[in-house]
């Protein structure tokens, strides 16, 4: 019997796209071990020297209205939440605090992009639909905000710039469109030390 891969995902439940990958990790899970990671995407944004799609407002109804088009093609429910972006800190701290297994990572996701509900406006629902008590407080502790913060920190020393990103063998993937290329790279494990790969990874900036 073969043994998996270890593979680290890491998301914001604020990202259409980490949804929608989220939808489709079954494509991946009998080749990778795959551990969902909550990290703060604003925070990896900055650190990365980025911004969402939905920070730029030539790029934001485009973007919104790829994903209606995407879910529409892969047959995954998709509805928008009140509005968007919006701040995620309880909530990722929340996935942190209680360690969240796939099964409540889905359903955090599934809040925000089934449902259409900002954590935020209606805190009591979103816990009981986790399988909380409604009455569970947001979380104030030390180490869990520091441990979101490591989190995010992490994901950009493994070279992540933005959700959702996957991190196999040290190799970063990032976005829903990359799932068919973990999958020819994991039949494929030389493919970045192939000549093309490599020096695709080292083309001089010609602006700089």
């Amino acid at each position: 019997m073969s043994t998996k891969t270890s593979a680290t995902f890491y998301y914001d439940i604020v990202s259409p796209f980490a949804y929608l990958y989220v939808k489709q990790r079954h494509r991946l899970e009998s080749k990778l071990d795959i551990k969902p990671v909550p990290i703060l995407l604003g925070g990896l944004l900055r650190a990365a020297e980025n911004k969402g799609p939905g920070e730029v407002a030539a790029k934001r109804p485009h973007t919104y209205q790829f994903c209606v088009w995407q879910a529409e093609k892969l047959g995954i429910p998709f509805r928008f939440p009140e509005h968007h972006p919006f701040m995620t800190v309880a909530a990722q701290r929340l996935l942190v605090e209680q360690n969240a297994d796939w099964t409540m990572v889905e359903r955090a996701f599934d809040y925000v992009w089934v449902e259409g509900k900002d954590p935020n406006l209606s805190w009591p629902e979103f816990c009981t639909y986790l399988g909380l008590t409604a009455d569970t407080p947001k979380p104030e502790n030390p180490e869990v905000k520091a441990k979101l913060i490591a989190n995010t920190n992490q994901a950009k020393a493994d070279g992540a710039f933005g959700v959702p990103a996957l991190i196999v063998n040290q190799q970063c993937f990032w976005g829903i469109d990359t799932i068919d290329w973990v999958l020819d790279y994991l039949a494929r494990p030389g493919m970045f030390e192939e000549a093309s790969y490599a020096y695709a990874g080292n083309v001089p900036n010609g602006l700089s």
